[in-house]
C-alpha cells in the first residue's frame, strides 16, 4: 500500500489533483477537469491511481460522485518513516501531514477511508457489540439495530438520548448508519462544555454517520462519512478532532483482539 502512495505522489498531475482537493474538498470529476484544464479521460485515470493508493475517497450523492482527499495514508507514512528522516525533512513531512488532517477536518463533511486487516464479520462486531465499542470508544449503544429504531448512547453514568436519535441503515457486514447523539446536560457536563458551547450544540440538528465495509483480499476497506452539519457547526469541530484517533483505535482493537479472532 505504501508503494502505491509513493508512486501516486510521484506524478505532478496527481499532485495537482490533491492540491485542488486540499483547497476545496468534495469535487466532482467535471469540476476537477474544469479547474485543471485536463481531458476527462486523463483526470479519471489519475483519480483511479489516487483511489488505489487510498489518497482519494469517493462518495456518491445521488447521481454525483464526489472526490475527497483522504489523510489516512499520509498519517501511516508519517508514523512509520518520519523518525528516519533528518530533522528538516521530518518537519516538512509533519507539516504535510498536519495540513492534510486539517483540510479533512475543515470541510463540512468528514470523510475518511482506512484498510483493516480483518473480515467484514469481525469489523461489524467491533462496530456494533458493546464488548468492543466499550474497549476502543468507552461507550456502547442500546438499540435493536433495526432501521428507524431509537438508540441510546451509554458512557458510564452518562446517557445520550433524544428525539430523532435512531438507526438509519443496517445492512450486516456492509453498511451501518445512525444519527449522531443528542447533546444532553449529562454529556455536556462530562465533556466539560462551556455554557455557551452547550447552548450552541444543543440547538444544532442531528447529523448522521455512515460506515461502509468493502472486503478486499484479506482486508476490509472502511469508509466513514459524517455529514449533515450546518456551516460553522461546533459539533463538526468536536467530532473532526476525534474521528481520526477513534478510527485508529478501532483498527487496533479489530486487528489484535483475541475475542474477535475466535
Amino acid at each position: 500500500m505504501m508503494d502505491d502512495v509513493f508512486r501516486a505522489l510521484a506524478d505532478p498531475s496527481r499532485r495537482r489533483l490533491l492540491d485542488e482537493l486540499n483547497a476545496r474538498n468534495g469535487q466532482t470529476l467535471r469540476e476537477l477537469c474544469a479547474v485543471l484544464e485536463m481531458a476527462r479521460q486523463s483526470v479519471s485515470k489519475h483519480l483511479a491511481v489516487l483511489e488505489t493508493a487510498n489518497l482519494v475517497t469517493t462518495v456518491r450523492r445521488g447521481r454525483e460522485k464526489l472526490h475527497y482527499l483522504n489523510a489516512e495514508p499520509i498519517n501511516a507514512i508519517a508514523d512509520r518513516w518520519i523518525t528516519r528522516y533528518d530533522r528538516r525533512r521530518a518537519h516538512l513531512f509533519a507539516d504535510l501531514k498536519t495540513a492534510l488532517e486539517q483540510q479533512t477536518m475543515s470541510d463540512n463533511d468528514f470523510v475518511y477511508t482506512t484498510y483493516i486487516r480483518t473480515t467484514p464479520e469481525r469489523l461489524w462486531r467491533a462496530l456494533t457489540e458493546p464488548e468492543f465499542t466499550q474497549e476502543y470508544w468507552g461507550l456502547h449503544h442500546e438499540t435493536d439495530w433495526r432501521p428507524g429504531s431509537p438508540m441510546e448512547w451509554k458512557m458510564g453514568d452518562v446517557t445520550m438520548a433524544g428525539a430523532g436519535q435512531k438507526v438509519v441503515e443496517h445492512e450486516p457486514y456492509r453498511r451501518l448508519a445512525y444519527t449522531w447523539h443528542a447533546i444532553t446536560p449529562e454529556f455536556a457536563a462530562a465533556a466539560g462544555l462551556s455554557a455557551e458551547d452547550e447552548a450552541a450544540t444543543k440547538d444544532e440538528p442531528l447529523s448522521t454517520v455512515t460506515f461502509t465495509l468493502e472486503p478486499e483480499d484479506d482486508q476490509v476497506k472502511l469508509t466513514v462519512v459524517h455529514t449533515g452539519f450546518e456551516p460553522g457547526s461546533r459539533i463538526r469541530e468536536m467530532v473532526g478532532e476525534g474521528w481520526i484517533r477513534l478510527i485508529a483505535d478501532l483498527k487496533s482493537v479489530t486487528e489484535t483482539s483475541k475475542a474477535l479472532q475466535g
